[in-house]
């Protein structure tokens, strides 16, 4: 993809443009007021920012770092998504062959296991596994380059295994269907669990097998987790609500086709009674979940949460284009994982990434 070709997708909308001014009126009054969204050159131009102060960051061999776990298979695929979501491919325009390393050294990492995780593990590296499948399937996604796809599609039928094993291992009852910390684990959470669902999907829509029963399996679980009235997703129970969680079980059940469920509807009506906010536990991960995840709900509820999530991670964004959160929830992964996050959704109405599409 040449560069003037670049600029010109990502000057592109395929969307109808929100008004740059929303009253979100049932907000509570300490939070009511106009929210002034961001521009579309506002957010082209963070965009690419970003993806300088990411492509400066880069090791030599290709990987991206998290600051506590060095080298990181989770950080690498993240940030080679936000240059995707962008419209930049791997081998092609003026970051591809940053990109064709970074996606070889992913694939280089995965062990005998198949696991995707490298030799630097962390207390959960199923989160790292699931991010580099469905990173692996979205290049399959939007790209032609045999030598590329065959690579990663061999990759990737090898990762889907190990989720698809992890989903069986016997569990009680209410985790039933879910996935947590380690392939064995006896338990599940909302948070991993997204992953491992964005993964399946996407995975499925580039023809590989995924059995309709694993994703429905998943879909109870997810709906287990939906705290009483709809009122958002807890973590392992129907309990502790929080916009984060909203967004990750809104995505959850939107990817795998349960478009508009109670369940869904019930969590974007708490986020905009209850909008993501900077000091929320786990801000940057509430950025990725609740952008997409409102964006595929659409609607009424996207043109009211746009403005404010777009401004509030533009306002984030620092003189050197990156990202930072000073939170103690995410401020071990560092600045890669930040600014990948953001670009992640401040690119949805770009809609390149296979994932993003309705």
């Amino acid at each position: 993809m040449s560069g003037n070709r670049t600029r010109t997708m990502l000057s592109r909308r395929l969307l109808p443009k929100a008004a740059l001014i929303i009253c979100i009126a049932t907000i509570p009054a300490v939070q009511a007021q106009q929210i002034a969204g961001p521009t579309d050159d506002e957010i082209d131009a963070g965009i690419s920012r970003a993806l300088q102060s990411l492509a400066r960051a880069q090791r030599p061999g290709g990987a991206w770092q998290t600051d506590e776990h060095g080298d990181s298979t989770a950080a690498t695929s993240l940030a080679v998504m936000a240059f995707m979501a962008a419209g930049h491919l791997p081998g092609e325009g003026p970051y591809g062959e940053q990109l064709e390393r970074a996606v070889f050294w992913v694939i280089s990492q995965q062990g005998q296991d198949d696991m995707l995780v490298g030799q630097r593990r962390s207390h959960g590296p199923m989160y790292s596994h699931g991010i580099a499948t469905l990173m692996l399937a979205e290049v399959l996604g939007m790209m032609d380059d045999e030598t590329v796809s065959r690579k990663c599609r061999k990759a990737l039928e090898r990762a889907l295994k190990v989720i698809l094993k992890a989903q069986d291992v016997p569990k009680a009852s209410r985790h039933a269907g879910g996935w947590r910390y380690e392939p064995h684990s006896r338990n599940s959470d909302l948070s991993v669990t997204g992953w491992q669902l964005l993964a399946l999907r996407a995975a499925k829509d580039v023809g590989c097998d995924v059995p309709a029963e694993n994703i429905d399996r998943a879909v109870r679980y997810i709906r287990r987790l939906s705290v009483k009235g709809n009122h958002g997703f807890g973590y392992e129970g129907p309990h502790g609500a929080t916009p984060t969680r909203a967004g990750t079980g809104i995505l959850a059940l939107e990817i795998c086709g349960r478009h508009h469920s109670a369940e869904a509807l019930g969590a974007a009506d708490y986020l905009i009674e209850r909008p993501l906010h900077t000091k929320d536990s786990y801000f940057y991960y509430g950025v990725y979940y609740c952008t997409i995840g409102l964006f595929k709900i659409g609607g009424d509820y996207w043109e009211r949460s746009r403005p404010r999530l777009f401004r509030t991670i533009l306002n984030e964004q620092r003189r050197d284009g990156s990202w930072f959160t000073l939170h103690g929830s995410e401020r071990r992964y560092g600045p890669i994982y930040a600014t990948s996050m953001a670009v992640l959704a401040l690119a949805v109405e770009y809609r390149f990434l296979p994932i993003y599409q309705r």
